[in-house]
């Protein structure tokens, strides 16, 4: 299997797309349209084009990564890929459709793979043309510099699907950990529910938001606070993980942060917006409340 195709070009796919090319494969990188897939790999050369001039890759290593990435109009192209990895937002429904109209072009020893970060699989795999050759593959962002992916199989996924999942993983240079088939798998599980008792700590006033990150951030040993963290990841993509944990589980200790909520029906969905519970259209971002 030297061909992948990835469904969804944004900061997710594009991403995906980069670190398969660098790792050999040929990609066929698509989206709604073919504008939105050629801007993903707009993206991606900026990125290219950044690491080169700071003498962190040679010129010529990024026009070969560069010229692995094809950007496509339809899932056709992708009939030969041996994987193919749906990056798309995290929405069932968006997922589902995307399914079916690649069981056309599926070949028939080729595996469908999402990067979902919190739909179980099982469900996710009712849409796919074959269960067996469905599983669960999440990136974490950014995927260049993340060193890990979840493998998640679903009820009928198979062990061949999943040691060709291994393979493609191994060859990106990734550590890979293996997850059984529950809402948000091992790192959402975990890190979604911290980061919306930060919401409802924020909301009901125990803290601000700068104390609430800087005491989790040095209290914790993390790297950034729980509120920063989920502006750099998007407070609607938060909303919507957190939802899937509450409605699948029917636990309440998962039901959303009513301050959650709020942003994002005002649309502050963090960093992609410039504005979440940090306002980013200054150079150094302030708290919004």
């Amino acid at each position: 299997m030297r061909t992948v195709g990835i469904i969804g070009a944004g900061q997710m796919g594009a991403g995906i797309a980069q670190v398969s090319a660098g790792a050999g494969y040929h990609v066929y990188l698509s989206d709604i349209d073919l504008t939105r897939a050629q801007a993903g790999k707009d993206g991606i050369e900026k990125a290219l084009s950044k690491l080169v001039d700071k003498g962190k890759m040679a010129r010529d290593a990024a026009n070969i990564l560069l010229a692995r990435i094809e950007p496509v109009a339809s899932y056709a192209p992708m009939a030969e890929a041996g994987l193919i990895i749906e990056a798309a937002t995290e929405r069932e429904d968006i997922k589902r459709k995307i399914f079916e109209s690649v069981a056309e072009i599926l070949d028939k020893s080729a595996v469908l793979a999402s990067n979902t970060s919190s739909i179980p699989i099982t469900r996710l795999a009712q849409s796919s043309p074959d269960p067996a050759r469905f599983i669960g593959v999440h990136f974490f962002n950014p995927v260049p510099v993340m060193g890990l992916i979840e493998i998640i199989r679903g009820l009928g996924t198979t062990d061949a699907t999943v040691d060709i999942v291994r393979s493609y993983g191994e060859a990106l240079g990734k550590q890979l950990v293996f997850a059984n088939d529950a809402p948000g798998f091992i790192v959402n599980r975990i890190l979604m529910p911290m980061i919306n008792e930060a919401c409802f700590a924020l909301g009901e006033g125990v803290a601000t938001i700068r104390d609430i990150d800087t005491a989790c951030q040095l209290g914790l040993n993390h790297p950034m606070g729980p509120l920063t963290l989920a502006d750099f990841i998007g407070l609607d993509t938060c909303l919507e993980i957190t939802n899937v944990l509450f409605r699948t589980t029917g636990d309440p200790k998962f039901r959303p942060a009513p301050l959650l909520q709020k942003y994002v029906e005002a649309g502050w969905y963090g960093r992609k917006v410039k504005r979440g519970f940090y306002d980013y259209s200054a150079e150094v971002p302030v708290p919004t409340r």
